[in-house]
Protein backbone atom coordinates (compact mmCIF):
# COMPACT_ATOMS: atom_id res chain seq x y z
CA UNK A 1 0.00 0.00 0.00
CA UNK A 2 2.84 2.36 0.78
CA UNK A 3 4.19 1.83 -2.67
CA UNK A 4 0.83 2.70 -4.22
CA UNK A 5 0.58 5.84 -2.09
CA UNK A 6 4.13 6.90 -3.05
CA UNK A 7 3.34 6.29 -6.73
CA UNK A 8 0.09 8.28 -6.41
CA UNK A 9 1.91 11.14 -4.67
CA UNK A 10 4.56 11.26 -7.34
CA UNK A 11 1.91 11.21 -10.12
CA UNK A 12 0.11 14.25 -8.71
CA UNK A 13 1.96 17.32 -9.89
CA UNK A 14 3.17 19.46 -7.08
CA UNK A 15 2.46 23.15 -7.60
CA UNK A 16 5.70 25.03 -7.75
CA UNK A 17 6.33 27.19 -4.79
CA UNK A 18 5.88 30.80 -5.75
CA UNK A 19 9.21 32.57 -5.92
CA UNK A 20 9.90 35.76 -4.19
CA UNK A 21 9.18 39.06 -5.85
CA UNK A 22 12.85 39.92 -5.59
CA UNK A 23 13.76 36.86 -7.72
CA UNK A 24 11.07 37.72 -10.30
CA UNK A 25 12.29 41.32 -10.57
CA UNK A 26 15.88 40.14 -10.96
CA UNK A 27 14.92 37.64 -13.67
CA UNK A 28 12.86 40.26 -15.51
CA UNK A 29 15.73 42.76 -15.36
CA UNK A 30 18.08 40.20 -16.88
CA UNK A 31 15.59 39.49 -19.70
CA UNK A 32 15.13 43.21 -20.41
CA UNK A 33 18.90 43.78 -20.42
CA UNK A 34 19.38 40.95 -22.90
CA UNK A 35 16.65 42.36 -25.18
CA UNK A 36 18.00 45.91 -24.97
CA UNK A 37 21.51 44.75 -25.80
CA UNK A 38 20.07 43.12 -28.92
CA UNK A 39 18.32 46.41 -29.80
CA UNK A 40 21.56 48.36 -29.23
CA UNK A 41 23.45 45.86 -31.38
CA UNK A 42 20.85 46.26 -34.16
CA UNK A 43 21.02 50.07 -33.95
CA UNK A 44 24.83 49.92 -34.08
CA UNK A 45 24.59 47.65 -37.12
CA UNK A 46 22.18 50.12 -38.80
CA UNK A 47 24.56 53.01 -38.11
CA UNK A 48 27.53 51.05 -39.44
CA UNK A 49 25.70 50.21 -42.68
CA UNK A 50 24.57 53.83 -43.12
CA UNK A 51 28.14 55.00 -42.51
CA UNK A 52 29.33 52.62 -45.25
CA UNK A 53 26.79 54.10 -47.65
CA UNK A 54 27.78 57.62 -46.60
CA UNK A 55 31.42 56.85 -47.47
CA UNK A 56 30.35 55.38 -50.81
CA UNK A 57 28.59 58.69 -51.58
CA UNK A 58 31.74 60.78 -50.98
CA UNK A 59 32.84 60.82 -54.67
CA UNK A 60 29.38 62.02 -55.74
CA UNK A 61 29.25 64.86 -53.23
CA UNK A 62 32.84 65.86 -54.03
CA UNK A 63 31.66 66.58 -57.61
CA UNK A 64 28.90 68.98 -56.54
CA UNK A 65 29.93 72.55 -57.39
CA UNK A 66 31.06 74.57 -54.40
CA UNK A 67 28.53 77.13 -53.24
CA UNK A 68 25.57 74.95 -54.22
CA UNK A 69 23.79 74.59 -50.90
CA UNK A 70 20.96 72.26 -51.87
CA UNK A 71 22.29 69.25 -50.02
CA UNK A 72 23.04 68.70 -46.35
CA UNK A 73 24.30 65.15 -46.00
CA UNK A 74 24.73 63.53 -42.61
CA UNK A 75 23.75 60.57 -40.43
CA UNK A 76 21.22 61.23 -37.66
CA UNK A 77 21.56 58.85 -34.75
CA UNK A 78 18.05 58.95 -33.23
CA UNK A 79 15.65 56.10 -32.56
CA UNK A 80 15.59 55.45 -36.29
CA UNK A 81 19.02 56.25 -37.74
CA UNK A 82 18.89 57.99 -41.13
CA UNK A 83 21.38 59.17 -43.73
CA UNK A 84 20.03 62.54 -44.86
CA UNK A 85 20.75 63.62 -48.42
CA UNK A 86 18.91 66.94 -48.15
CA UNK A 87 16.03 68.33 -46.10
CA UNK A 88 13.45 65.99 -47.68
CA UNK A 89 15.34 62.87 -48.82
CA UNK A 90 17.00 60.25 -46.65
CA UNK A 91 18.11 56.63 -46.53
CA UNK A 92 16.84 54.41 -43.75
CA UNK A 93 17.37 50.71 -43.12
CA UNK A 94 14.48 48.34 -43.74
CA UNK A 95 12.96 46.06 -41.13
CA UNK A 96 15.53 43.35 -41.75
CA UNK A 97 18.31 45.93 -41.08
CA UNK A 98 20.11 44.87 -44.28
CA UNK A 99 17.94 46.57 -46.90
CA UNK A 100 18.53 50.23 -47.74
CA UNK A 101 15.40 52.31 -48.39
CA UNK A 102 15.90 55.68 -50.12
CA UNK A 103 12.83 57.83 -49.46
CA UNK A 104 11.64 61.37 -50.08
CA UNK A 105 9.08 63.26 -47.99
CA UNK A 106 6.49 65.06 -50.15
CA UNK A 107 3.28 66.98 -49.53
CA UNK A 108 1.38 63.76 -50.13
CA UNK A 109 3.45 61.56 -47.82
CA UNK A 110 6.67 59.59 -48.01
CA UNK A 111 7.68 58.19 -51.39
CA UNK A 112 10.22 55.37 -51.70
CA UNK A 113 12.63 56.21 -54.54
CA UNK A 114 14.77 53.07 -54.34
CA UNK A 115 15.18 49.96 -52.24
CA UNK A 116 18.04 47.48 -52.33
CA UNK A 117 20.48 45.42 -50.29
CA UNK A 118 23.31 46.55 -52.58
CA UNK A 119 25.08 49.83 -51.81
CA UNK A 120 25.96 50.47 -55.47
CA UNK A 121 22.26 50.48 -56.45
CA UNK A 122 21.42 53.02 -53.74
CA UNK A 123 24.42 55.17 -54.77
CA UNK A 124 23.05 55.14 -58.33
CA UNK A 125 19.58 56.19 -57.12
CA UNK A 126 21.02 58.98 -54.97
CA UNK A 127 23.16 60.13 -57.93
CA UNK A 128 20.05 60.34 -60.11
CA UNK A 129 18.20 62.26 -57.37
CA UNK A 130 21.06 64.75 -56.92
CA UNK A 131 21.28 65.32 -60.68
CA UNK A 132 17.51 65.92 -60.88
CA UNK A 133 17.66 68.43 -58.02
CA UNK A 134 20.52 70.33 -59.69
CA UNK A 135 18.61 70.47 -63.00
CA UNK A 136 15.43 71.66 -61.21
CA UNK A 137 17.44 74.45 -59.58
CA UNK A 138 18.96 75.52 -62.91
CA UNK A 139 15.51 75.62 -64.52
CA UNK A 140 14.07 77.70 -61.68
CA UNK A 141 16.94 80.18 -61.95
CA UNK A 142 16.53 80.38 -65.73
CA UNK A 143 12.80 81.08 -65.38
CA UNK A 144 13.47 83.84 -62.84
CA UNK A 145 15.97 85.48 -65.20
CA UNK A 146 13.63 85.33 -68.22
CA UNK A 147 10.61 86.88 -66.45
CA UNK A 148 10.08 90.63 -67.06
CA UNK A 149 10.22 92.92 -64.04
CA UNK A 150 6.92 93.15 -62.21
CA UNK A 151 4.76 96.12 -63.15
CA UNK A 152 3.58 98.40 -60.42
CA UNK A 153 -0.19 98.52 -60.10
CA UNK A 154 -1.10 102.20 -60.65
CA UNK A 155 -4.55 101.87 -59.08
CA UNK A 156 -3.03 101.37 -55.66
CA UNK A 157 0.12 103.45 -55.80
CA UNK A 158 -0.81 105.95 -58.51
CA UNK A 159 -2.53 109.32 -58.13
CA UNK A 160 -5.67 109.09 -56.02
CA UNK A 161 -5.01 105.50 -54.87
CA UNK A 162 -4.58 106.46 -51.23
CA UNK A 163 -7.88 108.37 -51.18
CA UNK A 164 -9.74 105.34 -52.49
CA UNK A 165 -8.64 103.33 -49.47
CA UNK A 166 -9.68 106.15 -47.09
CA UNK A 167 -13.07 106.52 -48.80
CA UNK A 168 -13.69 102.75 -48.59
CA UNK A 169 -12.82 102.77 -44.89
CA UNK A 170 -15.13 105.72 -44.13
CA UNK A 171 -17.95 104.15 -46.14
CA UNK A 172 -17.52 100.87 -44.22
CA UNK A 173 -17.52 102.75 -40.93
CA UNK A 174 -20.74 104.63 -41.81
CA UNK A 175 -22.46 101.46 -43.05
CA UNK A 176 -21.51 99.60 -39.87
CA UNK A 177 -22.83 102.45 -37.71
CA UNK A 178 -26.12 102.53 -39.64
CA UNK A 179 -26.59 98.74 -39.21
CA UNK A 180 -25.83 99.00 -35.49
CA UNK A 181 -28.33 101.86 -35.08
CA UNK A 182 -31.01 99.88 -36.98
CA UNK A 183 -30.51 96.80 -34.80
CA UNK A 184 -30.74 98.87 -31.60
CA UNK A 185 -33.94 100.60 -32.91
CA UNK A 186 -35.59 97.22 -33.59
CA UNK A 187 -34.60 95.81 -30.18
CA UNK A 188 -35.79 98.97 -28.38
CA UNK A 189 -39.15 98.98 -30.19
CA UNK A 190 -39.87 95.39 -29.08
CA UNK A 191 -39.22 96.05 -25.42
CA UNK A 192 -42.39 96.49 -23.27
CA UNK A 193 -42.95 100.02 -21.84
Amino acid sequence: MDKKRDAADSAVPVAPRPGSLRDAVRTTRIEIAEKSSVVVDLRDAELARLDLLNEALDPLFNEIPPGLELFDRGVSRGDTPRLWIDAVAHVVMGRDKRRYRFAQDTRHGRRVLAESNVIAEIVEAVTHYVAARIIDRERALAEDASMPPARVNRSVTGHGGGWRVVRAFVFGLLAGGFVLFAVLWVVASRMPH
